[in-house]
């Protein structure tokens, strides 16, 4: 678990948030921008978005935990993110809130914009910083591209672009980014996001 933490800060409440671990840096750095030193960070794997039926139980293991720590106020830092409601009837359970919108990408590139743009996004394929940063681990691998390349039109046959969401200015990264979309033999394109709705329903903490 990351925590924030700063001497000054003890008239406020203690606060978690359970994010998922693609969004934990994103996450920290937009408290570190708000001032948010009390907010504490709990991250539930990454790779459960290969397994998006895990997510809500692990979310309500976390939740439970939390309580059980004393945190009477807990942020889920997830989407629905393939969930299909499970995650939204998990925090109504336990009466605390989400971020809104479908998946990462949707409040990266903010909700309302992403919704605007409709068929456009059907045939995207999406990298963030963290999947520029982290490629090969968390998809090429996961996958089998690396032992069976010949896959990848069968995985990514049916889209047309892949577009960075970058939330950085991070030309190391967007080399990454740039070189993912080659590999999966997709038009590359770029739009700097920044932490897109991230920041609004942190802002509220």
């Amino acid at each position: 678990m990351a925590k924030q933490q700063h001497d000054g800060d003890t008239p406020r409440r203690r606060v978690r948030v359970i994010a998922c671990g693609m969004i934990a840096r994103e996450v920290l750095a937009v408290n570190r921008q708000l001032g948010h030193y009390h907010v504490d960070l709990k991250c539930i794997d990454a790779n459960f978005h290969h397994y998006p039926d895990r997510i809500a139980p692990a979310v309500d293991r976390a939740i439970r935990s939390a309580r059980d720590e004393g945190y009477e106020h807990i942020f889920i830092g997830y989407a629905d993110c393939g969930t299909g409601g499970d995650l939204d009837k998990v925090c109504a359970a336990h009466g605390v809130e989400r971020i809104a919108g479908p998946h990462c990408f949707s409040f990266y590139y903010g909700n309302q914009s992403f919704e605007a743009a409709g068929d456009e996004m059907m045939t995207t394929f999406f990298i963030t910083d963290f999947l520029a940063r982290h490629f090969d681990a968390f998809l090429i691998r996961p996958l089998g591209l690396d032992r069976f390349p010949e896959l990848r039109d069968t995985y990514f046959g049916h889209y047309e672009r892949a577009l960075y969401l970058a939330q950085t200015d991070d030309p190391e990264l967007e080399e990454k980014a740039r070189a993912a979309a080659e590999r999966l033999g997709l038009r590359y394109e770029r739009r700097r996001t920044g932490y897109g709705d991230l920041t609004a329903a942190l802002t509220a903490l």
